[in-house]
């Protein structure tokens, strides 16, 4: 499909570049404040245990985690809007506001309820910090010098992965599980007054009309969206009510939505954005990956942990294989499209990676030596990597500038929802999968979903050994399901267009640039 071509925002045009001392700061504040962000989420993972020992509150533990991943989600796309229409700077510093806001209520709190409200405070702050971070690369530096820094930005997630339990952890052990709430509060004020000192404020007094209804429709879509893929199956029966509703509300709110889009004067996310190939190629590959990754990460510990009796902390630290293979290869492809100004052979690349990867995963089982497991998450994680940085350097590059928030939003969007519909699919093939393989040697076991390494300890060696090798069959179709979804991102990243990225500039004041669209 064919677009207008994007004029040149008259803001950005005027916006004063950074020397090359303010611009190296900039970008560090931001990879800073997306850590800040990133962790937000996977720094409460090792303290759940010790905060229900506190608080109480075993039914909704999984809210701790559901709240933050539902509020990231539903506030990115309106602050990346909101970034578009005010300027990043001021969306920056409210959202490091409303962080911390939630970290303070988190730290402070006497029960789960108020636990679970804080972290959805935070979860909006964090989305935004995520979004408007990946924006202000394109605000700051020209289209070619964009692949690194977002390299380095993508790999900051897969570090967050890896480090956010680990500091948890050391931080529940050491002083109290508060502090992994109170511990952020020292770098974001620092990352507020940094950015307040080195990043442009905008200077246009054009007047703006916020899409009230079209953000109102797009959080409850989303939201529905995402507490279908965590209720749907586990907490609630899919034929429950609540599941019901949620399934009703859904188609509900797209037509609603998209109402709402072809009337708004300035739309939260404009439809003419899904007409760019490069949007829909990009965010296919997103919402595929981000499927493949999040299962792979869900199910992998519980291999490790039931299956090769691996205590959960170092189950954990095998993964720092899979997220290694993601942050080296998020490097390689910043520095490779900043090289030779070409992106798009990448993702196709590194998907086929991604494909082989998931299918040496289903060789996986009883007898495979523990030494081979990371070799093959080493793989997945190469297979990941470049997908991250290129989706977003491939959407920046094709839409308007002034959709170049909500454009980056997209990007995390897309990758969140597939990872959340990833979990759940994967969680009810692998719920299907005990039903069949395991429940017949386990009769004496009513609910097959809490079965834990004790249980399997008490067996019979026989009985054991068989047991084992079920549950290993069980969790062989994720790893099928996982290859055949990588291999439709491949098929999908093909449709990317190599829109060019201009020449290499070493340039310490880049003069920002119109981007192409299709």
């Amino acid at each position: 499909m064919q677009s207008t071509p994007p004029q040149p925002n008259p803001d950005l045009a005027e916006m004063p570049s950074p020397d090359s001392a303010t611009l190296r700061l900039i970008l560090i504040t931001v990879a800073t404040t997306l850590f800040l962000a990133s962790t937000g989420n996977t720094i409460v993972t090792t303290a759940l245990p010790r905060i229900v020992s506190d608080l109480g509150g075993l039914a909704y533990i999984s809210w701790v985690v559901t709240a933050f991943l539902l509020a990231s989600t539903v506030g990115a796309p309106i602050a990346g809007k909101l970034g578009d229409m005010y300027g990043r700077k001021i969306v920056l510093q409210c959202a490091i506001g409303v962080f911390l806001l939630g970290g303070l209520i988190c730290g402070v709190a006497g029960n789960m309820e108020v636990l679970i409200a804080g972290r959805f405070v935070q979860g909006m702050g964090g989305g935004a910090l995520i979004v408007v971070s990946m924006a202000v690369v394109a605000d700051v530096l020209p289209p070619r010098e964009r692949g690194r820094a977002q390299g380095t930005l993508s790999s900051v997630f897969g570090f967050s992965t890896v480090v956010g339990p680990l500091i948890g952890g050391l931080l529940v052990q050491t002083v109290s599980w508060h502090w992994i709430f109170f511990v952020n509060f020292p770098i974001g004020v620092l990352a507020f007054i940094i950015l307040n000192r080195t990043l442009p404020s905008r200077t246009e007094n054009t007047p703006h009309k916020m899409d009230f209804v079209g953000s109102a429709l797009l959080m409850i879509l989303l939201s529905s969206v995402v507490l279908v893929a965590n209720l749907a199956g586990t907490v609630y029966s899919w034929s429950s009510l609540p599941v019901l509703f949620l399934l009703v509300l859904v188609p509900m709110a797209v037509v609603g939505f998209i109402s709402a889009e072809r009337r708004a004067r300035e739309p939260v996310l404009p439809l003419d954005l899904f007409r760019i190939r490069n949007f829909q190629a990009a965010n296919s590959v997103n919402f595929l990956v981000g499927m493949t990754m999040f299962g792979t990460i869900a199910f992998m510990p519980m291999f490790l942990q039931i299956v090769k009796h691996v205590d959960p902390i170092r189950s954990g630290l095998y993964l720092v294989a899979m997220m290694a293979g993601l942050i080296g290869m998020s490097f390689f492809s910043g520095r490779f499209m900043r090289a030779t100004g070409r992106y798009k052979i990448l993702p196709t690349v590194s998907t086929a990676v991604l494909c082989v990867g998931m299918l040496l995963l289903t060789t996986i089982g009883p007898d495979t030596p523990l030494w081979l497991i990371p070799v093959y998450l080493l793989i997945v994680g190469i297979g990941i990597g470049p997908t991250m940085s290129v989706g977003i350097v491939s959407i920046q590059t094709a839409i308007p500038r002034e959709h170049l928030g909500v454009g980056t939003a997209s990007a995390n969007m897309f990758r969140l929802i597939g990872g959340a519909i990833g979990t759940s699919v994967f969680g009810a093939i692998f719920t299907l999968g005990l039903d069949r393989h395991v429940k017949p040697l386990m009769p004496g076991v009513e609910n097959i979903r809490g079965l834990t390494s004790d249980l399997v300890d008490a067996l019979d060696p026989v009985t054991k050994a068989e047991v084992l090798l079920a549950i290993s069959d069980a969790l062989m179709p994720i790893y099928v399901v996982g290859a055949t979804v990588a291999a439709v991102a491949c098929l999908a990243s093909t449709r990317l267009v190599e829109l060019p990225l201009g020449p290499e500039t070493r340039r310490s004041a880049p003069e920002p640039q119109a981007t192409p669209a299709e």
